[in-house]
């Protein structure tokens, strides 16, 4: 070994000691350890921060889709009212009608209970008139029905046909039913066939 190769060595080695001597001394090791260390909590926490993102990015997305289907609920609900309105106003304006309609009738019936009411006071008078005749010729009437009877010794009956004379004429010592079609004689002839069944005889 020559003698500069000697030195260069030498002096390696020196400066091998020097940086053992250094790393020894200024801890390098502990620093290395703290250095990965904070690496691997900056990781972590980077890790952490990136989960609580992207759970905030789901969640936002999430509350995005709710209020969207919020929103189209409230739509349809809106589009229901909305329906629903305008069938309440269809009635109203259907009641409305039928509120004209019957306001014209009840002034229609009030006039017929008006015009009723006329004619009621109208038949009152005409009742009251024929009341004042009755009173004269019922009793008049009554009077000659009797008479005739008496004197013809004939009773008819009432409630028969319109067309029909029925009833019985009572004599000294028989009694002949009397039945004539009014409809295929004539007065006269009726009335003649009656007085053939009374008696002159007194």
């Amino acid at each position: 070994m020559s003698q500069n190769d000697a030195l260069h060595y030498s002096d390696l080695e020196n400066t091998g000691e020097t940086i053992i001597e250094f790393i020894e001394s200024s801890k390098a090791e502990d620093d290395l350890r703290a250095a990965r260390k904070k690496q691997q909590a900056l990781f972590d926490h980077h890790t952490e921060v990136k989960k609580t993102v992207t759970e905030l990015f789901n969640s936002l997305v999430h509350a995005e889709e709710v209020v969207g289907q919020k929103l189209l609920d409230l739509e349809g609900q809106k589009s229901q009212m909305m329906r629903e309105l305008e069938k309440v106003e269809q009635e109203v304006a259907q009641s409305l009608s039928k509120s004209h309609t019957l306001d014209s009738e009840i002034q229609f019936l009030h006039r017929e209970l008006e015009r009723l009411k006329d004619g009621e006071k109208e038949i009152q008078a005409l009742q009251q008139e024929v009341d004042e005749d009755t009173t004269e010729v019922i009793p008049s009437a009554i009077y000659l029905a009797q008479l005739y009877c008496k004197v013809t010794r004939i009773k008819l009956e009432l409630g028969t046909e319109p067309h029909v004379l029925r009833g019985v004429h009572y004599g000294r010592n028989l009694a002949t039913p009397i039945n004539i079609d009014t409809s295929i004689c004539s007065p006269c002839q009726v009335t003649d066939e009656l007085w053939s069944l009374v008696s002159t005889e007194w």
